[in-house]
């Protein structure tokens, strides 16, 4: 009964990665044939605005990370497969139970080694990525010593605010009885919600400086457009983003009393003080319309109904034995749980993509009502311009994908508030 049953969610899985990947590649080569099909013109609602030149290196930077995102994938799935069916898992595993340690410390060790594992194979494409891809598109800001330092200083916090988490988790299962998801459920919200008040002070600046803005009319009109949406912070900082990238951004963080709101110095530079406040409007639009709220709603009904079906699959030995694990454990269960998962929920991310994409375009609707709509229009197609994104993305890919609307969209509707 348990070899029928390990074969046929083996079955399962094979079926549904191979499924996942052959959809994502056809997905790849849609996008690829409509950004190669559209390079040769700027798109009538752009042209002029945007250079041909511009256009057209959007359109090559599109297509040269999509063929390292085509490589990223193969050889996720490729590892995917190695520490399940391949006996990865319980290779680590046996040299963990080696040591005789407790079981929780041996958990943790086991599930931290094999992230480790998993980062140290997705490397040399990371590397490639930033140092290649990024690079030859004048992205790229970060040394060698900066990506080590980065890559040592995430390996830290891992160990230090992971491990804890982990051994935590790994205690409930081993200790509560049969309701112990419910409770780590409660842990991995509650721990969320910490992270996120905790980053703006905490986390962020262990990465980047993030110094007060000193442009005392911009930020005075700042001040007014919060006090007219009821926003209140700890205050506006200028994020030194133009150390590891030339992409610009901004964003706001941090809940409850700890919120602040961070630009990157490469928008600033690149933006006017009216489209730098559109900007802001269009990201407390989110905070006015309760989309983070929304969305971490959302999170928790997911990450509840996450945990009940791993509470369910942890007493199952055809879930153990059809991923290659011989030896159930609660590590091993969490562990597969969170390898295997996007395998099987890979066709609900257009659900979230749109869900997202409307949040954006009620955000752009929030903003065209507290500044021009001008102003966020040509801040839109400088940001576009500036960080090479392409004009021209695939419809069905953009629907799969994007959790922003395409470019054209969102000026379409903009032009409408007009």
């Amino acid at each position: 009964m348990n070899d029928c049953a390990m074969n046929g969610f083996t079955a399962a899985f094979l079926i549904a990665l191979a499924l996942a990947y052959a959809v994502e590649s056809w997905l790849v080569r849609r996008q690829f044939a409509h950004v190669r099909k559209n390079r040769h013109a700027v798109p009538e609602a752009f042209s002029d605005r945007i250079s041909l030149e511009a256009h057209q290196k959007a359109a090559d930077y599109t297509l040269a990370r999509g063929r390292v995102g085509e490589w990223d994938r193969l050889v996720g799935a490729a590892i995917l497969l190695l520490l399940t069916l391949g006996g990865g898992i319980d290779w680590v595993t046996s040299i963990w139970n080696g040591w005789e340690l407790p079981p929780v410390v041996t958990g943790v060790g086991v599930i931290l080694s094999v992230l480790l594992i998993m980062q140290i194979l997705e490397l040399p494409i990371a590397l490639y990525q930033t140092f290649s891809t990024e690079q030859r598109f004048g992205f790229n800001r970060t040394t060698p010593r900066q990506y080590v330092l980065d890559l040592g200083l995430q390996l830290l916090l891992t160990l230090v605010i992971g491990g804890p988490l982990l051994a935590l988790l790994l205690w409930v299962m081993e200790s509560i009885g049969p309701a112990w998801w419910i409770w780590a459920w409660v842990i991995v919200m509650g721990f969320s919600v910490l992270m996120s008040w905790v980053f703006p002070t905490w986390i962020a600046p262990l990465f980047n400086k993030f110094a007060p803005l000193e442009d005392q009319v911009l930020k005075t009109r700042i001040e007014q457009l919060l006090t007219r949406c009821g926003f209140h912070s700890k205050g506006i900082f200028v994020m030194d983003g133009s150390r590891r990238s030339g992409h610009g951004n901004a964003y706001f963080t941090g809940i409850g009393n700890n919120k602040r709101i961070v630009f990157f110095d490469t928008l600033l530079n690149a933006l006017d003080h009216d489209e730098v406040e559109a900007v802001l409007a269009h990201e407390l639009g989110h905070f006015k319309l309760k989309h983070v709220l929304k969305m971490l709603i959302a999170s928790a009904g997911v990450t509840f109904i996450g945990f009940a079906v791993l509470g369910w699959l942890s007493d199952q030995s055809w879930f153990y034995n059809g991923l290659g694990v011989s030896v159930p454990s609660h590590a091993a269960a969490l562990l597969l749980f969170l390898l295997v998962a996007p395998v099987f929920t890979v066709f609900l991310q257009p659900i979230t993509a749109y869900f997202l994409r409307r949040h954006e375009f009620q955000a752009d609707d929030f903003a065209a009502g507290q500044t021009r709509p001008s102003f966020l229009i040509s801040a839109l197609v400088k940001l576009y311009r500036d960080n090479a994104s392409t004009l021209t993305p695939d419809p069905l890919y953009s629907a799969f994908h994007y959790s922003h609307p395409p470019a054209a969209m969102r000026i379409a509707n903009l032009a409408t508030k007009t």
